[in-house]
């Protein structure tokens, strides 16, 4: 057995297992968006992070990374276990057919596997729904969590994104939302963002630097 598995938030840019295999890509019929609570990775049960999920939507299309496990069971056995773990959140695995950009019209890999959620707050405890853009903005500002801060999470997104060439209006959007929540944007335009494009700063803000105390490597996982 060989499996794909496709990544549109932090697996774009930390997948976290062994793969053999990463492909640039997109899947159709699918937007990002930031509905999904995280109450272990970068927020916590009393205050949750915003992460993202995928929402249907008849002539979208999500870019992001297709990873390749192969190697036998053992090894197809072990990414799948820490995909399963990592990626608790998410209710759903669903089969999507992945495209190059080169040949948009025929599937590149099918069946590949995408972790996604059940927009639904009576069944799914994770799901938060839509918010108005300040609203999502304050929450990402002010969560973190074992891995981090939320707003870092988004940042990194942000970067991945840049990266391949593909950068998602609504990431962009959301992020400088959070930067002016953090007082880092000036005349509307934000000199972090620029640092943050062009090195691989991590983006810090203002606010007094939150004090996290660094947990078992087994439980430090992003969503």
């Amino acid at each position: 057995m060989v499996f794909w598995v496709f990544g549109y938030g932090s697996l774009v840019w930390n997948p976290g297992f062994d793969f053999d295999e990463k492909v640039i890509g997109f899947i159709k019929n699918y937007r990002r968006v930031f509905d999904l609570a995280c109450i272990d990775h970068r927020g916590t049960p009393e205050h949750p992070a915003r992460t993202c999920t995928l929402e249907y939507l008849e002539g979208a299309v999500c870019w992001g990374a297709a990873y390749c496990v192969r190697g036998g069971p053992e090894k197809e056995r072990l990414a799948m276990e820490y995909l399963e773990r990592r990626e608790c959140e998410y209710d759903k695995k669903t089969l999507v057919n992945f495209y190059k950009e080169g040949d948009p019209s025929v599937p590149s890999i099918t069946g590949v596997i995408v972790f996604t959620s059940t927009p639904d707050k009576l069944s799914n405890k994770y799901y938060l729904g839509p918010a108005p853009l300040e609203e999502m903005a304050r929450q990402i500002a002010t969560a973190f969590g074992p891995c981090g801060n939320n707003r870092d999470y988004l940042f990194l997104l942000e970067k991945a994104m840049y990266d391949i060439g593909h950068e998602d209006d609504m990431v962009i959007e959301l992020a400088n939302e959070v930067r002016k929540e953090l007082g880092i944007v000036r005349d509307g335009v934000s000199k972090e963002k620029k640092l943050f494009v062009l090195s691989d700063i991590v983006l810090t803000s203002q606010l007094p630097a939150l004090q996290l105390h660094p947990l078992p490597k087994a439980v430090a996982m992003d969503s």
